[in-house]
């Protein structure tokens, strides 16, 4: 990553300034001038008007890799807490860096987001780059992409690890773009080729009907998305000590491209607790028709869970997008997951095969469904479910 300023282009106008989050441009003689404290983070270049800052990318094939050391994964706060894929995610990353020998970072940036570094370090992080400032307080593509890609270039991490969330994918794809660095969207799973210091990314392709695992050789970092649910987190440690490495930043909100001036929410209760949800019933095209959804929602209400639906149902418009489960929906695990005239195609699985137990009810006894279920039950789901859910309210009366 290069970054020069032309000097018989620049007009002395100062909008750089402002727009360096690390303060590191300076005026002399009319002209800007970067100091020993930029890190490229190219946060300045759109900022010109008259084009005198220009960012070159460094070829894949010219990057020196083995100055490249350490697991890293950028945290996600969601409504004031630590979102749980970044917790996993740390576990993950720990799991990755032992074969490495290397440390493992979180990157943590808001607004009064100190609170959370204990929380960071008990699961797992050994070191954590805190960034704190009021225009990190809601997340906006551009300041976000700007802080970290500055830090990425300074401290080279050989591995980033972000959430596929919303969130995740938006920033994950900027920074890979901003610095020239490899990413795999969606992985479900990551492991070490300890005989190439390789990072080896799993993800389904081709409509989930393959696995495929791709490999960055040249390009650092190597860097990945992983769907919420997927990994594991580790048990608690009550005697770490993570390093706090305290990163200071300058945003100007008039630099800032975007304005967020109100979020909407439209949720319910299902929505809000379908991935954290320990406990899912999902309905499929067996069900025939939206209406018998109803059953589906009965038996989630007597086990005190969720509602979830094939890509199918969705597609057909018999319930919202937001109980999807799957591929192109939302990564479940939880402890158990009943699957009511669900067959099985492997992007349903793909977002639900790590669930504790799995009971599968069909009628078709040779359904895909049945390869990874717990338990399965041949017969027909309007028999069957409202069976199951009225045991379960006479057990409970």
């Amino acid at each position: 990553m290069g970054i020069y300023i032309d000097t018989n282009k620049c007009t002395g106008c100062k909008l750089c300034l402002s727009a360096c989050p690390y303060g590191a441009i300076v005026i002399e003689e009319d002209k800007a001038h970067f100091t020993e404290d930029c890190t490229s983070c190219g946060a300045c270049v759109s900022a010109c008007p008259v084009g005198a800052i220009v960012m070159e990318v460094v070829q894949a094939e010219q990057v020196d890799t083995s100055q490249y050391r350490g697991v890293w994964v950028v945290a996600e706060v969601q409504d004031g807490q630590l979102a749980e894929v970044t917790l996993e995610l740390i576990g993950e990353a720990h799991q990755l860096a032992q074969p490495l020998d290397v440390p493992v970072s979180l990157v943590l940036l808001g607004d009064q987001v100190s609170q959370f570094a204990s929380i960071a370090g008990a699961q797992g992080a050994d070191r954590i780059y805190v960034v704190e400032n009021d225009n990190l307080a809601q997340y906006r593509t551009g300041p976000y992409t700007d802080v970290i890609c500055g830090l990425i270039n300074k401290y080279k991490p050989e591995i980033v690890l972000i959430g596929a969330t919303l969130q995740g994918r938006d920033l994950a794809s900027r920074i890979a773009a901003r610095i020239g660095a490899g990413l795999t969207a969606d992985c479900t799973g990551l492991e070490i080729d300890t005989d190439q210091r390789l990072l080896r990314q799993t993800r389904p392709a081709f409509g989930g009907n393959i696995m495929a695992t791709i490999l960055c050789r040249q390009a650092r970092p190597q860097m990945a998305t992983v769907r919420p649910r997927v990994m594991k987190k580790l048990e608690p440690r009550d005697d770490s000590e993570p390093e706090i490495v305290n990163i200071p930043v300058s945003l100007d909100s008039k630099s800032i491209a975007t304005k967020i001036v109100d979020i909407i929410r439209e949720e319910t209760q299902e929505e809000a607790n379908l991935q954290d949800a320990d406990i899912i019933v999902s309905g499929g095209r067996g069900l025939k028709g939206p209406e018998n959804f109803a059953l589906i929602r009965e038996l989630a209400e007597a086990l005190g869970g969720a509602v979830g639906a094939s890509r199918a149902t969705v597609d057909a418009g018999w319930i919202p997008a937001y109980h999807q489960v799957g591929q192109t929906g939302k990564t479940v695990s939880p402890k158990l997951y009943i699957a009511c005239g669900i067959s099985g195609a492997v992007q349903h699985l793909a977002g639900m095969s790590t669930s504790d137990c799995i009971v599968a009810i069909n009628t078709d006894p040779h359904a895909p469904i049945f390869d990874v279920a717990t338990f399965g039950i041949v017969g027909d789901l309007f028999e069957v479910v409202p069976a199951l859910t009225e045991a379960l309210k006479n057990e409970a009366g």
